[in-house]
C-alpha cells in the first residue's frame, strides 16, 4: 500500500515525532479524537503484541464506523487480560461467550442489528489464533461461507499462550511449546501441520482478507480501515509476538514482528474475492538466523540443521509466492 515515507524518528503514538506527518496520513492514535476503545489498566505481560495490535486495531474500526461498533470476543489472552471480573479495560459494547463461537455470536449480533434498522452499526469478531484456526475454525468457516457482515481479527501468537504455552495449528514447525519440547531427533513442533487461515478464508471468496504486524502500525491501520469500509465477511490476522511464549525480551516485540516479515516467514498481503490484489514488498531481507536467534523457542534448531534448512525453504517459497522481493533495497 502506498504511503508516505516514514522517518525513523515518527512513532505511532501521540508524539511530535507522528505529528511531522501530513495530517491525513497520521496513525489513529496519533490523534487526539482517538477512541482508547482497550483502555490502560489492563493486565497484559511486558511487551505484549497482541495488546498493542488490539489497541490500534479496534481505535482504527472506532474511526471508520464513528464509533459504532460492537466486538465479540473468543476466550484467549486478549479476553483475560483486559477483563478480570469484575473489571473491563475495553471502553466499547464488548461480548464475551466461548472459546469457540465468537465468529456465530457476533453473526448473531450483526443480525439483530440488521432487524432492528441499525445498519450503522458494525460488528467484530476477534480471538487468538487457537480460538480462530483451532477450537473456532468450523463457526469461522460458516460466517464465511454465508458472508456475514462481520470482520473477524486473528491475533496470532502462535501457541495457546494463556493456558501455558501449547501448540495450536498457527505454531511453526520446530517451535518449542510445552506439547511440542524440544527432545528427539526432530525437537519442537513438527513440520507440515497446521492451518494457513488467510488463504483458507481466501478460498471461501469472501470479500476481503489481509494480513498484518504489529511492527507496521500504519499498514495494520490502513486495512482495518479499508475492511471496515466493505460489507460482507472480512478477515484480517495480526502477527503479535509474545515475550513470554516466544521466550524473547519484552523490547524485542517490534523487531520480532518486523524481522519475521522481512526474513519471508510472515508474508504480508490483501486479498479481495480469492485474488491477492496486494503483497508488501521485503525492503531489506533478513536473515532467517537472524529472525530465530532472539528467542529461546528455536534455540534448538541452530543444532538441527536440517530444520533450519526446512524454515529456510518455508520462507523462500513464501517469497516466491507473494512475490515479496523488490528490485531496489533487498540485497538481492
Amino acid at each position: 500500500m502506498a504511503h508516505q515515507q516514514i522517518k525513523f524518528y515518527q512513532t505511532g503514538t501521540f508524539t511530535v515525532g507522528n505529528r511531522l506527518l501530513d495530517q491525513q496520513l497520521r496513525t489513529v492514535q496519533a490523534t487526539a479524537d482517538r477512541s482508547n476503545s482497550l483502555d490502560s489498566g489492563h493486565r497484559a505481560c511486558q511487551g505484549c503484541g497482541e495488546a498493542l495490535g488490539a489497541r490500534f486495531a479496534i481505535d482504527a474500526a472506532m474511526r471508520a464506523t464513528d464509533n459504532q461498533l460492537i466486538a465479540t470476543n473468543a476466550t484467549g489472552c486478549l479476553e483475560v487480560f483486559t477483563t478480570p471480573s469484575p473489571e473491563s479495560a475495553w471502553r466499547i459494547p464488548w461480548i464475551h461467550s466461548l472459546f469457540g463461537n465468537a465468529a456465530s455470536v457476533a453473526t448473531g449480533v450483526a443480525a439483530a442489528m440488521r432487524v432492528k434498522g441499525r445498519s450503522e452499526v458494525r460488528v467484530i469478531a476477534q480471538g487468538g489464533d487457537g480460538g480462530t484456526t483451532d477450537i473456532g475454525f468450523g463457526c469461522l468457516s460458516g460466517m464465511f461461507e454465508r458472508n456475514d457482515d462481520v470482520l473477524y481479527i486473528c491475533y496470532d501468537n502462535q501457541a495457546y499462550m494463556n493456558t501455558g504455552v501449547q501448540r495450536s495449528s498457527a505454531t511453526p514447525g520446530a517451535a518449542r511449546t510445552a506439547t511440542t519440547q524440544p527432545i528427539g531427533d526432530q525437537p519442537g513442533a513438527d513440520f507440515g501441520q497446521g492451518k494457513n487461515v488467510p488463504l483458507i478464508a481466501m478460498a471461501h471468496d469472501i470479500p476481503y482478507v489481509a494480513t498484518a504486524s504489529v511492527h507496521d502500525l500504519h499498514d495494520l491501520e490502513a486495512k482495518i480501515i479499508k475492511a471496515m469500509a466493505l460489507h460482507g465477511s472480512r478477515y484480517v490476522q495480526i502477527f503479535v509476538p509474545c515475550p513470554l511464549g516466544w521466550g524473547a525480551h519484552p523490547q524485542d516485540t517490534i523487531k520480532i514482528a518486523r524481522m519475521a516479515v522481512e526474513c519471508g516467514l510472515y508474508p504480508l498481503f490483501e486479498a479481495e474475492h480469492g485474488e491477492i490484489t496486494n503483497a508488501t514488498k521485503i525492503r531489506s531481507r533478513v536473515d532467517v538466523t537472524e529472525y530465530l536467534k532472539i528467542q529461546r523457542r528455536f534455540a534448538h534448531v541452530f543444532k538441527n540443521p536440517d530444520q533450519l534448512a526446512k524454515i529456510q525453504a518455508i520462507a523462500d517459497a513464501n517469497i516466491q509466492r507473494f512475490e515479496l522481493l523488490s528490485t531496489v533495497g533487498n540485497g538481492q
